[in-house]
Parts: structure tokens; sequence; C-alpha cells
């Protein structure tokens, strides 16, 4: 018996850019979207901007986090209740920069492992990203089915996309699609002291390894204020993807 789960990415923009009239619009995507899983990156624990999303709708969520740079700050994954979690582990990947992973399984007994990640940021530095990327795929090793979300910082060009590609990862847009979005940074907030180092472009990801199947993927949190085209829920879009596995797959 297959199983569809809804999986999301969200770079949160720490507490920068208009965080205070961001909110709304974040609280009103994760309403409406609910997905069972998804991942943070730049989130500010010290403020619950995790604890505040899982709120923002009816379903329930676990809350797994794994430091950045500082303890109050970095990824973070929720976990929908109705999803069996055990514990996570964190990776190291210097600059300021980790990864966590769960593993989860279903009422059916579906098993899931995912991890959120968020890489090196500078432009230039592309062999950074290559090496963060490289630690994260030893690190995740051989287990199936996976899924990796994040900002990765690396449009697909770059070598640390097509080492995510050479390890046998697939992106979920790219395979519901056929392309990558052209966009997912910058998202067009106008706030002051804005992210403006690099050219626009795919920066956000979600990755499949193994038996799961891409039913569906899209940007989400990338509409403006109805009244202020200069407002965004991010400086990032996020994604989210309906994927599918069997019932009873191992993680």
């Amino acid at each position: 018996m297959a199983e569809d789960l809804v999986v999301g990415t969200l770079n949160l923009r720490n507490i920068a850019d208009r965080w205070g009239e961001r909110l709304p619009l974040l609280l009103a995507d994760m309403a409406a979207l609910q997905p069972d899983l998804l991942g943070l990156q730049e989130c500010v624990f010290a403020v619950q901007q995790d604890r505040l999303l899982a709120a923002a709708g009816e379903a329930r969520y676990s809350i797994h986090r794994g430091w950045a740079g500082r303890p109050e700050y970095g990824n973070s994954i929720l976990v929908n209740d109705r999803l069996t979690v055990a514990a996570p582990e964190r990776l190291e990947l210097g600059r300021d920069r980790s990864a966590l992973r769960v593993e989860t399984s279903s009422p059916t007994g579906a098993r899931l492992a995912v991890a959120v990640t968020h890489l090196h940021h500078l432009p230039e530095d592309l062999s950074v990203r290559e090496g963060q990327a490289r630690q994260l795929v030893e690190w995740l090793g051989e287990a199936d089915p996976l899924v990796v979300v994040g900002d990765f910082n690396a449009d697909p060009t770059e070598p640390a996309y097509h080492l995510m590609s050479d390890a046998g990862f697939r992106s979920a847009h790219l395979e519901a699609n056929g392309t990558e979005p052209a966009v997912t940074w910058p998202s067009g907030i106008v706030a002051p002291g804005s992210d403006d180092e690099g050219d626009p472009g795919c920066l956000d990801y979600i990755w499949l390894r193994g038996e799961i199947t891409t039913v569906s993927c899209r940007l989400a949190w990338h509409r403006p204020a109805a009244d202020d085209p200069t407002l965004f829920p991010s400086d990032h879009f996020g994604l989210i993807a309906r994927i599918r596995l069997e019932a009873g797959t191992g993680a």
C-alpha cells in the first residue's frame, strides 16, 4: 500500500527583513500547507520561530533542532504527530553550518529518513559548499529511502549540486516539472539590510533517494502581501513536494 507524504523546506531569514511584518504571511501559508515534514533553516530558537509555525494550523508537530554556529540558532525539522520519530542526529559542517537528521515511520509502516541542511553562502566559495555537500553525503550513508531538504546556496551548475546528483539524489522539483525553479532567492522582499550578495537563482532543494516517487513539487511561501508587493514571507521562496513511498519501506 503506497503512502503519500507532504515535505517542505524554507529558509526563514532569521528575524531580519521585517520579521514582525513577515510573520503573518508565514503563518497563513503554513496553516494552508500543513506539511507532514518541514525543514527550516536560519531558525532562531530563542524566538521560537519553529514553534510558531508548528502552531499555525490544525496539525500538531514534534520539533527537532540542530544548532549551527551558536546554540540559539540553526536548522529545525517539524514532524507531524501522526509520524513517530527516532532521536535526531546532528552533523557539524564548519563555517557555522550543520545538518540534522531524523528517522520517521508512519502508522502504515512506511519509514523515511529526513535531513535538513544549510550550506555556506558566499557566492565565490564553490569549493567550500562542495566540501560540505561531500561531508553530508558521507554522513548520510546508504540508508534509503531518504529525503534531504534545505538551502544549498548552490545553483544547478555548481559542484555541490552535481555531487548530490552523483550520489544518487534526485531533485523533486526537477523530477516533477522537468526543470528547477528559475529563482528561489531573492524573493523580492525590500527591507533594510537585505542580503544582495550574488545573482538571483535556484538555491533551495528537496532531494530524494531510494524508492520514492515525486507526485508534485512547487514553490511555496512565495506570494507577496496582498497590500504590499515588497513584503514576502522570507527572502527565499520555499518548496513543497508530495512524495509517495511504499508501506513497509525501510530507512
